[in-house]
This record gives C-alpha cells, sequence and structure tokens, in this order.
C-alpha cells in the first residue's frame, strides 16, 4: 500500500519563519525561527529586517524540520506556503522557498491563507474539526468570528470582524504607554498576575444592545488605557502597571468570549474554536473555558506553541489540501498581503497561467 503524502508547509507573513511536515493530520515535525528581538528595540515589526531575517532562516529552518521529524528532503510529497496576507516581502521570501523546494522536487505546490492556517493549528492537536464550527481568530492584526464547515472545500462564513485595532493589536499599544517590552501580549499577561481586574472599569466595547452582536472594536479601549495611565503622570502618580494590565486584559478577554460563546448560541453550534496568538493568553484561556463549560460548549485551543505563527499549520491545511483533492497552485502563483479569508487555499497569480513543468500527484 502507498503511504500517504507528507506535507511540507512554509510560513513567512511576519516575523517568524516557520516550516512544518504533516502527514495524515499528524504533526511530524517542525522548526520556528523569529526575528522578534530584532524588532523589539523599535516597539513593532519593521518590514525590511522581517524580509532580511527570513532569507537567512528560510533554508535552515527546513532543514531543521525535515531533522525533526527523521525525513529527508525527498521524502516531500507537497509543498503548501504563505501566499497571503502578510507583509509583502516577508510573504515573498517564503513564496520563493516554497516554489524553489516544489519545482527541484517535482512536487505540486498549494498556495495557503495565513488565517486558514491559524484555525488548522488546532487539528493537529485534537484531530479533525467538527462541521460545523465556530471560530475566534484572536492576533495581532485579525480578530474574527468565523463559521467554518470543511476548512478544505467550503467557504469561510464570517460572521464579525474588527472594525479598527484588533485584540493583539491592542495589547501591543497598550504595554508600549504602560511602559511594558514588546511583544505587548505576553508582557501584559505577565504583569497582570499581580494586579486587579476589576481596578480599573475599561469599556467593552460593541456590547451594547443596538451594537453588532458579532463585531469588535479595540481602538476605543486603546484610548481609554491611555488616558487612564496619561492622567496618573499629568498627577504626579505612579502607575499602577499591574492593575492596569489586569483591568485591561479583563476587557479584553470579556468582549472576545461573551462574542464567541454568543455566536455559538445563536447558530446552534457545540464547538468554538480559539486560535491565534492571542489564544495563547492566560486569562483568555480561562474564560473562555468558563463560559463554555457553562454554555455547553466543548472548547478546543490549539498549545501554546500552536497558538503563533509557524510552519505547522501551514501544512496542516496543505494536508487537508491534498486529501481533498484539491488543484495545485500554477508555479507563477504570487503574494497576496492583504488577501480577504474566504477559502483556504489562496492561490493569486500575478499574470495570465502559462505552461509549467508537471509535478506528479501527491
Amino acid at each position: 500500500m502507498a503511504r500517504s503524502p507528507v506535507v511540507l508547509g512554509i510560513e513567512s507573513s511576519c516575523d517568524e519563519t516557520g516550516a512544518g511536515l504533516v502527514r495524515d493530520g499528524r504533526l511530524l515535525g517542525h522548526a520556528v525561527a523569529s526575528s522578534m528581538d530584532e524588532h523589539a528595540r523599535f516597539g513593532g515589526v519593521v518590514p525590511e529586517i522581517a524580509a532580511r531575517a527570513h532569507v537567512h532562516a528560510a533554508a535552515p529552518v527546513v532543514r531543521a524540520a525535515l531533522a525533526d521529524a527523521g525525513l529527508a528532503m525527498g521524502d516531500i510529497d507537497a509543498v503548501a506556503v504563505t501566499t497571503g496576507p502578510g507583509l509583502s516581502g516577508a510573504l515573498q521570501v517564503g513564496v520563493a522557498a516554497a516554489k524553489g523546494i516544489a519545482y527541484s522536487l517535482g512536487v505540486p505546490l498549494h498556495g495557503v491563507h495565513h488565517l486558514a492556517g491559524h484555525v488548522a493549528a488546532d487539528t493537529l492537536e485534537h484531530g479533525p474539526l467538527p462541521n460545523p464550527c465556530m471560530v475566534l481568530i484572536v492576533s495581532g492584526g485579525h480578530t474574527s468570528l468565523l463559521l467554518v464547515r470543511d476548512l478544505a472545500r467550503d467557504p469561510i462564513v464570517h460572521l464579525g470582524d474588527t472594525l479598527d485595532d484588533a485584540a493583539g493589536e491592542c495589547f501591543d499599544k497598550v504595554a508600549r504607554v504602560f511602559g511594558l517590552p514588546y511583544p505587548g501580549g505576553p508582557a501584559v499577561d505577565r504583569a497582570a498576575r499581580e494586579g486587579d481586574p476589576r481596578a480599573v472599569p475599561f469599556p467593552r466595547p460593541l456590547t451594547g444592545p443596538r451594537d453588532d452582536p458579532y463585531a469588535f472594536s479595540f481602538s476605543g479601549l486603546k484610548t481609554a488605557a491611555a488616558r487612564w495611565a496619561e492622567q496618573h503622570r499629568q498627577a504626579g502618580l505612579p502607575l499602577p502597571v499591574a492593575d492596569g494590565a489586569a483591568s485591561l486584559q479583563e476587557a479584553i478577554a470579556d468582549v472576545l468570549t461573551r462574542k464567541a460563546v454568543a455566536a455559538c448560541a445563536g447558530h446552534g453550534v457545540g464547538t468554538l474554536v480559539v486560535v491565534g496568538g492571542v489564544a495563547a493568553n492566560s486569562r483568555v484561556r480561562a474564560l473562555a473555558q468558563s463560559r463554555c463549560d457553562a454554555a455547553g460548549i466543548e472548547l478546543r485551543v490549539p498549545p501554546l506553541r500552536l497558538c503563533t505563527d509557524n510552519g505547522a499549520m501551514i501544512a496542516a491545511v496543505g494536508d487537508l489540501l491534498v486529501r481533498a483533492g484539491a488543484e495545485p497552485a500554477p508555479l507563477d502563483v504570487s503574494v497576496d498581503p492583504s488577501a480577504p479569508l474566504t477559502y483556504a487555499a489562496l492561490h493569486p497569480v500575478a499574470r495570465p497561467a502559462r505552461a509549467t513543468r508537471s509535478v506528479r500527484a501527491a
């Protein structure tokens, strides 16, 4: 009996260079290199620095993932790569590496939407996604409530998205105001352990009876936190950072989990999947668990190592696409830095498709 195909996934949309290998929904090995320390002194990701770091890390990370899996380059049967959204230069490095590997091995190439990768990351820990399931994506650039059916075949339904700042962006910007280091999310989480989440009555945006029940907005919360900090400084008072961090974290976790559980109830869905970098936040995870338990909803959250950007999640989508018989991308596939999330496969092409070298079926 022929063995199931091994899919290599490559992720380079922001400041992590990731590679992972998946077969039949099982993670065989992965590796991640981060340039986060290089961006920290700037308080955020610098696109040029990120792209240069990907150039240096791409080949070593693929080799490390293969070594972790105990595989050789020749064992790869298909390649999946993030083609969007993300930083244009960073995406181009990953796509160039994926094209080179796919062409040299004569295997199919699949373009993958970055956010679909976050959704698929949970399958590597908990198995296939229920059909349907509710997905809450929370990251530095995205906050969305999605109704997901068959991730490889069906369109992804957006119930609500952020109207301005994403939850992770709010964490990062307020952390800077509080004098906490970058990245802000983990720094706020650490500081909040010593604080009182009820100390500051920060607002819960878009939770009124006339508001969109599934939309998000964190710009006003960011502004409220900045004003609170400024008031202390103008009065010459020490800033109670721990209380501010705990109260900010509580406000964000409250809004996220309240809306997600309401979406499950409103659509008759029994499983909530929380993914993305902010899914690593301790209060988001705890409050989601508490509210799902109270509502009789199953909660699925990937392990911490799969919450942030990684190549394993892209390989997971590629594995699903290969097993679903999805059409591969042409080898002149391009990047789409602002790609909307409609399908898991993302195959933007820069010019009309031309004849390419035939590749063997996975």
